[in-house]
Protein backbone atom coordinates (compact mmCIF):
# COMPACT_ATOMS: atom_id res chain seq x y z
CA UNK A 1 0.00 0.00 0.00
CA UNK A 2 0.91 3.72 -0.56
CA UNK A 3 0.54 4.23 3.33
CA UNK A 4 -1.23 7.46 2.92
CA UNK A 5 -3.90 7.77 5.42
CA UNK A 6 -4.93 11.47 6.10
CA UNK A 7 -4.22 14.87 4.17
CA UNK A 8 -1.06 15.49 5.80
CA UNK A 9 0.47 11.69 4.79
CA UNK A 10 1.18 13.59 1.52
CA UNK A 11 4.90 14.12 0.56
CA UNK A 12 3.51 17.89 -0.77
CA UNK A 13 2.18 18.48 2.65
CA UNK A 14 5.71 16.88 4.41
CA UNK A 15 5.03 12.96 4.54
CA UNK A 16 7.03 10.72 3.07
CA UNK A 17 7.43 10.21 -0.86
CA UNK A 18 5.63 6.72 -1.77
CA UNK A 19 8.70 5.54 -3.94
CA UNK A 20 12.37 6.65 -2.68
CA UNK A 21 13.49 6.56 -6.21
CA UNK A 22 11.67 8.23 -8.83
CA UNK A 23 9.61 6.77 -11.11
CA UNK A 24 9.87 8.43 -15.07
CA UNK A 25 7.67 8.39 -18.03
CA UNK A 26 10.77 7.45 -19.87
CA UNK A 27 11.60 4.40 -21.26
CA UNK A 28 15.05 4.05 -19.79
CA UNK A 29 15.89 0.59 -21.50
CA UNK A 30 18.80 -1.39 -20.43
CA UNK A 31 20.40 -2.83 -22.61
CA UNK A 32 21.94 -6.63 -22.30
CA UNK A 33 25.71 -5.28 -21.17
CA UNK A 34 27.03 -8.75 -23.08
CA UNK A 35 25.29 -8.44 -26.00
CA UNK A 36 26.45 -4.97 -26.04
CA UNK A 37 29.96 -5.89 -26.20
CA UNK A 38 29.41 -8.96 -28.71
CA UNK A 39 28.41 -5.97 -30.56
CA UNK A 40 31.73 -4.03 -30.12
CA UNK A 41 33.77 -6.58 -30.77
CA UNK A 42 32.95 -5.86 -34.84
CA UNK A 43 34.21 -2.02 -34.76
CA UNK A 44 37.01 -2.95 -32.40
CA UNK A 45 38.01 -6.03 -34.16
CA UNK A 46 37.34 -3.53 -37.81
CA UNK A 47 39.49 -0.90 -35.91
CA UNK A 48 36.39 1.41 -37.37
CA UNK A 49 34.65 2.93 -34.67
CA UNK A 50 33.46 5.83 -36.44
CA UNK A 51 32.27 6.62 -40.68
CA UNK A 52 29.70 3.88 -40.68
CA UNK A 53 31.81 1.00 -39.80
CA UNK A 54 30.82 -2.70 -39.21
CA UNK A 55 28.27 -2.10 -36.60
CA UNK A 56 26.24 1.26 -38.22
CA UNK A 57 26.10 -1.00 -41.38
CA UNK A 58 24.49 -4.10 -39.06
CA UNK A 59 22.46 -1.88 -37.63
CA UNK A 60 21.16 0.08 -40.72
CA UNK A 61 20.43 -3.47 -42.32
CA UNK A 62 18.51 -5.21 -39.53
CA UNK A 63 16.82 -1.56 -39.06
CA UNK A 64 15.71 -2.05 -42.66
CA UNK A 65 14.61 -4.93 -42.59
CA UNK A 66 12.39 -4.37 -38.91
CA UNK A 67 10.94 -1.75 -40.87
CA UNK A 68 10.27 -3.13 -44.08
CA UNK A 69 11.64 -0.94 -45.98
CA UNK A 70 14.59 -0.73 -48.40
CA UNK A 71 16.74 2.07 -47.19
CA UNK A 72 17.82 3.16 -43.30
CA UNK A 73 19.99 5.92 -42.62
CA UNK A 74 21.39 6.73 -39.19
CA UNK A 75 22.71 9.22 -37.48
CA UNK A 76 24.13 10.69 -34.59
CA UNK A 77 21.29 12.29 -32.99
CA UNK A 78 17.17 12.30 -33.29
CA UNK A 79 17.27 15.99 -34.23
CA UNK A 80 20.19 15.89 -37.00
CA UNK A 81 17.99 13.20 -38.85
CA UNK A 82 14.88 15.13 -38.61
CA UNK A 83 16.94 18.37 -39.51
CA UNK A 84 18.75 17.25 -42.34
CA UNK A 85 15.79 15.28 -43.87
CA UNK A 86 13.50 18.50 -43.81
CA UNK A 87 16.57 20.20 -45.78
CA UNK A 88 16.70 17.50 -48.94
CA UNK A 89 12.75 17.07 -48.54
CA UNK A 90 11.34 20.66 -48.46
CA UNK A 91 10.64 22.20 -51.49
CA UNK A 92 13.34 24.31 -53.49
CA UNK A 93 11.68 28.46 -52.47
CA UNK A 94 9.25 27.51 -50.06
CA UNK A 95 9.25 28.37 -46.49
CA UNK A 96 6.42 27.02 -44.66
CA UNK A 97 6.70 23.80 -42.53
CA UNK A 98 3.17 22.60 -42.15
CA UNK A 99 3.29 20.98 -38.69
CA UNK A 100 0.89 20.58 -35.28
CA UNK A 101 1.25 22.53 -32.32
CA UNK A 102 0.88 19.67 -29.67
CA UNK A 103 4.42 18.40 -29.98
CA UNK A 104 7.47 18.14 -29.91
CA UNK A 105 8.80 21.55 -27.94
CA UNK A 106 12.01 21.63 -30.49
CA UNK A 107 10.21 20.61 -33.61
CA UNK A 108 9.43 24.61 -34.65
CA UNK A 109 13.40 25.45 -33.50
CA UNK A 110 14.57 22.59 -35.97
CA UNK A 111 12.70 23.85 -38.99
CA UNK A 112 13.43 27.87 -37.96
CA UNK A 113 17.32 26.59 -37.57
CA UNK A 114 16.64 25.86 -41.69
CA UNK A 115 15.60 28.82 -42.47
CA UNK A 116 12.09 27.86 -42.96
CA UNK A 117 9.01 28.72 -41.36
CA UNK A 118 6.69 26.63 -38.85
CA UNK A 119 2.89 26.77 -40.09
CA UNK A 120 0.85 25.16 -36.90
CA UNK A 121 -2.44 23.55 -37.75
CA UNK A 122 -4.83 21.71 -35.90
CA UNK A 123 -5.16 17.96 -34.28
CA UNK A 124 -7.97 15.57 -34.52
CA UNK A 125 -10.25 15.64 -31.06
CA UNK A 126 -10.12 11.50 -31.20
CA UNK A 127 -6.62 11.15 -32.26
CA UNK A 128 -4.27 14.23 -30.67
CA UNK A 129 -2.89 14.02 -34.09
CA UNK A 130 -2.29 15.69 -37.22
CA UNK A 131 -4.53 14.36 -40.18
CA UNK A 132 -5.54 15.14 -43.93
CA UNK A 133 -8.46 17.40 -42.97
CA UNK A 134 -6.57 19.53 -40.43
CA UNK A 135 -4.02 20.18 -42.52
CA UNK A 136 -5.89 20.64 -45.88
CA UNK A 137 -6.52 24.36 -45.51
CA UNK A 138 -3.55 25.27 -44.42
CA UNK A 139 -1.51 24.03 -47.78
CA UNK A 140 -0.51 27.05 -50.20
CA UNK A 141 1.76 28.44 -52.57
CA UNK A 142 4.64 28.60 -50.45
CA UNK A 143 4.20 25.20 -48.58
CA UNK A 144 7.40 22.86 -48.67
CA UNK A 145 6.20 19.97 -46.86
CA UNK A 146 4.30 18.12 -44.42
CA UNK A 147 5.68 17.49 -40.84
CA UNK A 148 3.39 14.85 -39.47
CA UNK A 149 4.49 13.42 -35.71
CA UNK A 150 2.57 10.54 -34.35
CA UNK A 151 1.19 11.14 -31.10
CA UNK A 152 2.37 9.51 -28.58
CA UNK A 153 -0.11 6.99 -27.92
CA UNK A 154 -1.32 5.43 -31.28
CA UNK A 155 -0.65 6.66 -35.25
CA UNK A 156 -1.95 9.62 -37.09
CA UNK A 157 -3.86 9.54 -40.46
CA UNK A 158 -1.54 7.65 -42.32
CA UNK A 159 -3.35 6.96 -45.46
CA UNK A 160 -5.15 10.40 -45.52
CA UNK A 161 -1.63 12.48 -45.64
CA UNK A 162 0.01 10.31 -47.66
CA UNK A 163 -2.75 10.56 -50.07
CA UNK A 164 -3.29 14.12 -49.83
CA UNK A 165 0.71 14.70 -50.42
CA UNK A 166 0.29 12.59 -53.45
CA UNK A 167 -2.33 14.70 -54.45
CA UNK A 168 -0.83 18.06 -54.04
CA UNK A 169 2.61 17.00 -54.91
CA UNK A 170 3.95 17.79 -51.65
CA UNK A 171 7.08 15.99 -49.53
CA UNK A 172 5.77 14.27 -46.60
CA UNK A 173 7.87 13.69 -43.37
CA UNK A 174 6.77 11.50 -40.44
CA UNK A 175 7.69 11.97 -36.94
CA UNK A 176 7.83 8.81 -35.87
CA UNK A 177 9.88 8.71 -32.64
CA UNK A 178 7.15 7.41 -30.11
CA UNK A 179 6.32 4.76 -33.51
CA UNK A 180 9.06 2.44 -33.57
CA UNK A 181 7.10 -0.95 -33.68
CA UNK A 182 3.83 0.20 -34.15
CA UNK A 183 1.67 -0.49 -37.79
CA UNK A 184 -1.13 0.97 -39.35
CA UNK A 185 -3.71 -0.94 -41.92
CA UNK A 186 -1.42 0.48 -44.65
CA UNK A 187 2.21 -2.17 -43.20
CA UNK A 188 4.25 -1.23 -39.91
CA UNK A 189 5.63 2.14 -39.31
CA UNK A 190 8.70 3.36 -40.88
CA UNK A 191 7.67 2.47 -44.48
CA UNK A 192 5.25 5.53 -45.12
CA UNK A 193 5.55 8.78 -46.82
CA UNK A 194 8.58 10.03 -48.35
CA UNK A 195 10.40 9.55 -45.02
CA UNK A 196 10.13 8.51 -41.54
CA UNK A 197 12.83 9.97 -39.11
CA UNK A 198 13.28 7.82 -35.09
CA UNK A 199 15.58 8.68 -31.74
CA UNK A 200 17.75 6.31 -30.64
CA UNK A 201 17.32 8.42 -27.29
CA UNK A 202 17.46 6.87 -23.48
CA UNK A 203 13.92 7.44 -23.67
CA UNK A 204 12.56 5.98 -26.54
CA UNK A 205 11.36 1.84 -27.41
CA UNK A 206 15.31 1.06 -29.12
CA UNK A 207 17.97 2.70 -26.87
CA UNK A 208 21.12 3.63 -28.09
CA UNK A 209 22.08 5.85 -25.39
CA UNK A 210 22.02 8.99 -28.25
CA UNK A 211 21.24 8.84 -32.12
CA UNK A 212 18.28 8.78 -34.54
CA UNK A 213 17.71 6.98 -37.80
CA UNK A 214 15.54 8.17 -41.27
CA UNK A 215 13.73 5.52 -43.14
CA UNK A 216 12.47 5.99 -46.92
CA UNK A 217 11.84 3.69 -50.09
CA UNK A 218 13.59 6.52 -51.95
CA UNK A 219 17.14 5.47 -52.90
CA UNK A 220 18.15 9.14 -54.23
CA UNK A 221 16.95 10.07 -51.16
CA UNK A 222 18.80 7.64 -49.24
CA UNK A 223 22.02 8.47 -51.09
CA UNK A 224 22.10 12.31 -50.27
CA UNK A 225 21.08 11.91 -46.48
CA UNK A 226 23.96 9.62 -46.17
CA UNK A 227 26.52 11.78 -48.12
CA UNK A 228 24.98 15.20 -45.75
CA UNK A 229 25.64 13.33 -42.34
CA UNK A 230 29.34 12.72 -43.83
CA UNK A 231 30.72 16.15 -44.98
CA UNK A 232 28.79 16.02 -48.43
CA UNK A 233 31.17 13.08 -49.57
CA UNK A 234 29.95 10.09 -51.16
CA UNK A 235 31.47 6.05 -49.76
CA UNK A 236 34.37 6.98 -51.94
CA UNK A 237 35.16 10.09 -49.98
CA UNK A 238 34.21 12.70 -52.96
CA UNK A 239 32.54 15.85 -52.52
CA UNK A 240 29.10 15.39 -54.29
CA UNK A 241 27.61 18.10 -52.12
CA UNK A 242 27.78 21.76 -51.76
CA UNK A 243 27.47 21.29 -47.63
CA UNK A 244 27.48 18.50 -45.31
CA UNK A 245 28.28 17.84 -41.84
CA UNK A 246 29.64 15.69 -39.64
CA UNK A 247 26.35 13.89 -38.19
CA UNK A 248 27.43 10.07 -38.25
CA UNK A 249 26.22 7.25 -36.11
CA UNK A 250 29.25 6.33 -34.07
CA UNK A 251 29.81 2.40 -33.27
CA UNK A 252 29.22 2.47 -29.31
CA UNK A 253 25.65 3.64 -29.97
CA UNK A 254 25.07 1.47 -32.68
CA UNK A 255 26.05 -1.79 -30.98
CA UNK A 256 24.01 -0.42 -27.89
CA UNK A 257 21.35 -0.04 -30.27
CA UNK A 258 21.48 -3.33 -31.81
CA UNK A 259 21.78 -4.84 -28.29
CA UNK A 260 18.37 -2.67 -27.31
CA UNK A 261 16.50 -4.03 -30.68
CA UNK A 262 17.31 -8.01 -29.85
CA UNK A 263 14.96 -6.98 -26.81
CA UNK A 264 12.67 -5.47 -28.35
CA UNK A 265 10.00 -8.44 -28.69
CA UNK A 266 10.38 -9.27 -24.85
CA UNK A 267 10.39 -5.44 -24.00
CA UNK A 268 7.11 -5.20 -25.94
CA UNK A 269 5.42 -8.20 -23.75
CA UNK A 270 6.97 -6.05 -20.47
CA UNK A 271 5.32 -3.53 -21.66
CA UNK A 272 2.17 -5.37 -22.40
CA UNK A 273 2.04 -6.14 -18.86
CA UNK A 274 2.43 -3.04 -17.70
CA UNK A 275 -0.40 -1.63 -19.36
CA UNK A 276 -2.55 -3.87 -18.46
CA UNK A 277 -2.06 -3.36 -14.84
CA UNK A 278 -2.76 0.35 -15.30
CA UNK A 279 -5.86 -0.73 -17.39
CA UNK A 280 -7.41 -2.84 -14.93
CA UNK A 281 -6.23 0.04 -11.97
CA UNK A 282 -7.62 3.00 -13.94
CA UNK A 283 -11.03 1.76 -14.48
CA UNK A 284 -11.49 1.78 -10.82
CA UNK A 285 -10.64 5.64 -10.39
CA UNK A 286 -13.71 8.05 -11.52
CA UNK A 287 -12.21 11.08 -13.38
CA UNK A 288 -9.73 9.45 -15.57
CA UNK A 289 -9.66 8.01 -18.71
CA UNK A 290 -6.69 5.96 -19.91
CA UNK A 291 -6.19 6.44 -23.47
CA UNK A 292 -6.16 2.81 -25.32
CA UNK A 293 -4.04 1.37 -27.70
CA UNK A 294 -5.40 0.22 -30.90
CA UNK A 295 -4.44 -3.60 -30.48
CA UNK A 296 -5.97 -4.10 -34.08
CA UNK A 297 -2.06 -3.77 -35.10
CA UNK A 298 1.04 -3.88 -34.01
CA UNK A 299 1.78 -1.73 -30.46
CA UNK A 300 4.54 -1.45 -28.07
CA UNK A 301 2.28 -0.81 -25.36
CA UNK A 302 5.16 1.80 -24.45
CA UNK A 303 3.92 5.15 -23.15
CA UNK A 304 0.81 5.74 -20.76
CA UNK A 305 -0.97 8.83 -21.32
CA UNK A 306 -4.35 9.63 -19.33
CA UNK A 307 -6.86 12.19 -19.94
CA UNK A 308 -8.72 13.93 -16.70
CA UNK A 309 -12.27 14.19 -17.49
CA UNK A 310 -14.34 17.07 -16.59
CA UNK A 311 -15.58 15.45 -12.87
CA UNK A 312 -11.55 15.08 -12.24
CA UNK A 313 -12.25 17.15 -8.89
CA UNK A 314 -8.52 18.96 -9.11
CA UNK A 315 -6.76 20.38 -11.76
CA UNK A 316 -3.62 18.95 -13.65
CA UNK A 317 -0.79 21.15 -12.68
CA UNK A 318 -2.40 20.12 -9.01
CA UNK A 319 -2.55 16.53 -9.84
CA UNK A 320 1.04 16.64 -11.21
CA UNK A 321 2.25 18.30 -8.70
CA UNK A 322 0.66 16.20 -6.16
CA UNK A 323 2.49 13.23 -7.79
CA UNK A 324 5.39 14.48 -8.29
CA UNK A 325 6.18 15.00 -4.82
CA UNK A 326 5.71 11.51 -4.13
CA UNK A 327 8.58 11.17 -7.04
CA UNK A 328 5.96 9.82 -9.57
CA UNK A 329 7.18 11.78 -12.35
CA UNK A 330 3.71 12.53 -14.18
CA UNK A 331 4.30 15.20 -16.71
CA UNK A 332 1.77 17.22 -19.03
CA UNK A 333 1.35 15.99 -22.34
CA UNK A 334 2.93 18.42 -25.39
CA UNK A 335 2.18 21.90 -23.00
CA UNK A 336 1.79 24.40 -23.38
CA UNK A 337 1.49 24.16 -27.39
CA UNK A 338 3.65 25.27 -29.86
CA UNK A 339 1.68 28.21 -30.55
CA UNK A 340 1.46 29.71 -26.69
CA UNK A 341 5.12 29.63 -26.65
CA UNK A 342 7.45 32.73 -26.69
CA UNK A 343 9.64 32.26 -30.10
CA UNK A 344 12.22 34.39 -31.49
CA UNK A 345 11.58 33.35 -35.10
CA UNK A 346 8.85 34.04 -37.41
CA UNK A 347 5.49 31.21 -37.17
CA UNK A 348 2.36 31.09 -38.66
CA UNK A 349 -0.69 30.21 -35.90
CA UNK A 350 -3.91 30.23 -37.27
CA UNK A 351 -6.74 29.63 -34.37
CA UNK A 352 -6.36 26.11 -33.33
CA UNK A 353 -9.19 25.82 -30.81
CA UNK A 354 -9.19 21.72 -30.55
CA UNK A 355 -5.22 22.04 -29.83
CA UNK A 356 -5.89 24.27 -27.10
CA UNK A 357 -8.63 22.56 -25.48
CA UNK A 358 -6.91 18.79 -25.77
CA UNK A 359 -3.56 20.74 -24.21
CA UNK A 360 -5.33 21.26 -21.07
CA UNK A 361 -6.31 17.87 -20.46
CA UNK A 362 -3.53 15.53 -20.48
CA UNK A 363 -0.40 13.83 -19.19
CA UNK A 364 1.64 10.85 -19.35
CA UNK A 365 2.23 8.16 -16.04
CA UNK A 366 5.56 6.63 -15.44
CA UNK A 367 6.33 3.82 -18.19
CA UNK A 368 9.26 2.15 -19.13
CA UNK A 369 12.12 -0.56 -17.94
CA UNK A 370 12.11 0.52 -14.38
CA UNK A 371 8.92 0.73 -13.66
CA UNK A 372 7.05 -2.59 -11.95
CA UNK A 373 3.82 -4.19 -11.86
CA UNK A 374 3.82 -3.26 -8.43
CA UNK A 375 4.88 0.43 -8.44
CA UNK A 376 2.11 1.07 -10.78
CA UNK A 377 -0.09 -0.40 -8.36
CA UNK A 378 1.62 2.14 -6.04
CA UNK A 379 0.64 5.34 -8.29
CA UNK A 380 -3.27 4.13 -9.01
CA UNK A 381 -3.77 4.05 -5.04
CA UNK A 382 -2.26 7.70 -5.12
CA UNK A 383 -5.29 8.70 -7.69
CA UNK A 384 -7.46 6.46 -5.74
CA UNK A 385 -6.58 8.50 -2.53
CA UNK A 386 -6.35 12.04 -4.45
CA UNK A 387 -9.91 11.87 -5.76
CA UNK A 388 -11.01 10.30 -2.61
CA UNK A 389 -9.62 13.84 -0.28
CA UNK A 390 -9.66 16.30 -3.30
CA UNK A 391 -11.79 18.72 -1.07
CA UNK A 392 -9.03 19.10 1.88
CA UNK A 393 -6.48 18.75 -0.58
CA UNK A 394 -7.62 21.72 -2.66
CA UNK A 395 -8.23 23.30 0.12
CA UNK A 396 -4.61 23.43 1.43
CA UNK A 397 -3.47 24.04 -1.40
CA UNK A 398 -5.17 27.06 -2.01
CA UNK A 399 -3.91 28.34 1.66
CA UNK A 400 -0.41 27.55 0.51
CA UNK A 401 -0.99 30.23 -2.29
CA UNK A 402 -2.20 32.59 -0.80
CA UNK A 403 0.03 32.52 2.16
Amino acid sequence: MHGKIQVDDLAIFGGRPVFAIAKSTSNLLQPNFEQFMAYSDLFLQAQRYIDGGPTVQLLERRLAEFHRVAHCITFCSGFWALALTIAALAVPGKREIIMPSLTYRRMPDIVAWLGLIPHFCDVDLDTLSISAATVTAHINDNTALILAPHPIVNCCDVRGLVQLAHERNLPLLFDSVESVYEAVPEGRIGSQGHAEAFSLHACKLLNGFGGGYITTQDAKLAQQLASLRHYGMDESGNVVLAYGMNACLNGMHAALALASLDDVEHQVRRNRERYRTYQSGLAQVSGIRLVAFDEQHATAYKNIVVELLDDWPLSREETIHILNAERILARAYYAPPLHCKPMDFAFIAPPLPATEWLAERFMNLPCGHLVSNQDIGHIVDILVFIAAQAEPIGARLHSQVIA
